[in-house]
């Protein structure tokens, strides 16, 4: 099956880009491993659904369903919440992290699907807190906590990679490259695929991960929104799945 994609941006500017420092380098690497316990291994983002209803059967199937959901789904969504989280710690703009805030706890399509979200970014801000401590983390909380919003995913990993100064686009290219991993993860063990097949998958999305990132960075904000309409049905039917080894 081909991938479509609905951009074809790509970038080769180096005025776009900002030299990356050894130790950022290394903290992006940290907090997007598998290692990092924010729990992202039990979650399979509707994946799960799909491949017992035949929907994703083989690499190509798994390439096509990720691709959509990094470009038009849920990607795009936190990729826009992750460029104006951005922007809202470095300019400490409260008024536009409780726009990210909200909309990060709005734009989810399915209940499980926003505790997938709020889950993996309450994860984040107890784990990151520690080892790399700031003082963006309470002003987010106290926001969080007067808007009455959780602190979804990419609002949490933008939150940190602003407050360590970390460029934006290499955070962001980063945590697109890490949800990509995740849906190829899932899909190796739900085909299931060899792991040879889920190696190519990755090196496959390569491309799509740096289309969704060009995208992102020239789109208004007022254009978030996605448009995987499968995904969401796959998330939704999977909340009565009779038999779950994810929990989405």
């Amino acid at each position: 099956m081909p991938v479509m994609v609905m951009d074809t941006l790509t970038t080769t500017d180096p005025t776009e880009l900002r030299s990356l420092h050894e130790r950022d380098l290394l903290r992006l690497m940290a907090w997007l491993s598998p290692s990092f316990p924010v729990g992202a291994f039990s979650y399979s983002h509707g994946l799960e659904y799909a491949v017992e209803a035949g929907r994703v059967t083989d690499k190509d199937m798994l390439l096509h369903w990720a691709s959509a959901i990094l470009s038009q789904g849920s990607g795009r969504v936190d990729a826009a919440l992750f460029r104006a989280t951005h922007e809202a710690v470095l300019a400490r703009d409260e008024a536009l992290l409780v726009w990210a805030l909200e909309r990060g706890d709005a734009m989810r399509a399915t209940r499980e699907l926003g505790v997938e979200a709020a889950g993996q970014g309450r994860a984040f801000l107890d784990m990151v807190s520690g080892p790399w401590p700031a003082p963006a983390y309470d002003w987010l909380r106290g926001i969080a906590k007067a808007s009455e919003r959780p602190v979804v995913y990419p609002v949490a990993v933008a939150t940190a990679a602003a407050a360590y100064d970390i460029p934006e686009r290499a955070a962001l290219t980063a945590y697109l490259h890490a949800f990509g991993a995740n849906l190829i993860s899932a899909g190796v063990r739900l085909i299931p695929l060899g792991q040879s097949d889920g190696l190519r998958t990755m090196a496959a999305l390569e491309p799509v991960v740096q289309r969704a990132v060009a995208a992102v960075m020239i789109c208004p904000r007022e254009d978030i929104g996605s448009g995987t309409v499968m995904a969401d049905w796959a998330s939704a039917r999977h909340e009565t799945q009779y038999t779950r080894l994810f929990r989405s």
